[in-house]
């Protein structure tokens, strides 16, 4: 962090957001302070100093957005409920006023969408919250929405998923401005991991998968969670699912949205994944995640998740951000 004087900090808050994503971020910014950072936070409110929180909790500001002078880093909480974000109408101009061209803006959860509304997001890469990924998507075609990311960062622009990567994403700041060491003793004392890299998966591909009650499909699905690296022809499939291949086709794609092959591939990368946070050599990881090769695993790995997987562990060993 450079410059004179402490950083200071603006987070947005208004009737109906999500108290944790208020109190997650103000937390590492205030650990980070007592540490040797020199954070000043100011609650915003969009309307009134009084804010109630969806959870019933009320907040008081210490200022409002009419009053409130630019800061160096805006925080752009979210809600569950959408229609709790503040309007489209005005949404840029009012926030407007507190952002420098220098301004970091970020946006916990469905901030984005606020975000989004502003323009500033055009043409960059964006996340949210797993569930209203996709609505972010339709609305805003112009954004890059990655659905499966904790956090990510776009130049000044960062957005997080859902509620508690609020906090990964303020370390990821922390860690911009003073290092990976005080970042690190900052997750320490909140007892969170700070080894959660933006592009991490919000989810395992098993738990994103829609709910099924077919136990054939169910079946497939475990032995392949469970062993990802034996070889399955459809055929071998097939037979574990007691049906038809063409029927497994079938079922897999009016129960999952997926052929066999692509939820295969799903499997392998996210076991990959884990081999490589556990450690684990690129090559290892190919092996044992059932990919065979380097090359392999290298080609598939960057498709989904963007960087190369020798990449990603390293970007593993701390928040990510740099």
């Amino acid at each position: 962090m450079t410059g004179q004087g402490p950083h200071r900090v603006g987070v947005v808050v208004f009737d109906g957001m999500q108290l944790l994503d208020v109190s997650g971020p103000v937390d590492v910014f205030d650990a980070a302070t007592r540490r040797g950072a020199d954070y000043t936070v100011q609650l915003i409110g969009w309307r009134s100093v009084q804010v109630r929180t969806s959870s019933g909790v009320r907040l008081t500001a210490d200022i409002t957005l009419d009053e409130a002078d630019p800061v160096d880093t805006l925080v752009l909480t979210g809600a569950d409920d959408l229609s709790a974000l503040p309007d489209a109408a005005d949404v840029r101009a009012r926030l407007g006023r507190l952002v420098r061209p220098d301004t970091r803006l970020a946006a916990v959860c469905t901030g984005a969408f606020v975000l989004a509304r502003t323009g500033w997001l055009d043409g960059h890469p964006a996340t949210t919250h797993w569930r209203h990924a996709e609505r972010l998507r339709a609305e805003f075609p112009q954004v890059e929405v990655r659905p499966d990311a904790i956090y990510v960062r776009s130049g000044r622009l960062l957005t997080s998923a859902g509620v508690t990567a609020g906090i990964d994403l303020a370390l990821a700041l922390v860690e911009a401005d003073h290092g990976a060491g005080p970042a690190r003793e900052v997750a320490r004392e909140l007892v969170v991991f700070m080894q959660r890299p933006g592009g991490q998966s919000q989810f395992s591909v098993r738990q994103d998968l829609p709910p099924s009650g077919d136990q054939r499909l169910r079946r497939v699905i475990d032995r392949v969670a469970a062993d990802p690296a034996r070889p399955y022809p459809i055929e071998a499939m097939a037979r574990d699912a007691t049906v038809t291949p063409r029927h497994l086709r079938r079922i897999f794609q009016q129960e999952l949205g997926l052929t066999p092959g692509r939820y295969l591939e799903l499997a392998r990368i996210e076991a990959a994944r884990v081999l490589l946070e556990q450690g684990g050599t690129v090559g290892e990881a190919a092996r044992r995640s059932g990919f065979g090769s380097d090359e392999t695993l290298r080609r598939v790995f960057t498709t989904a998740y963007g960087i190369p997987p020798s990449v990603y562990q390293r970007r593993f060993r701390t928040t990510g951000v740099t």
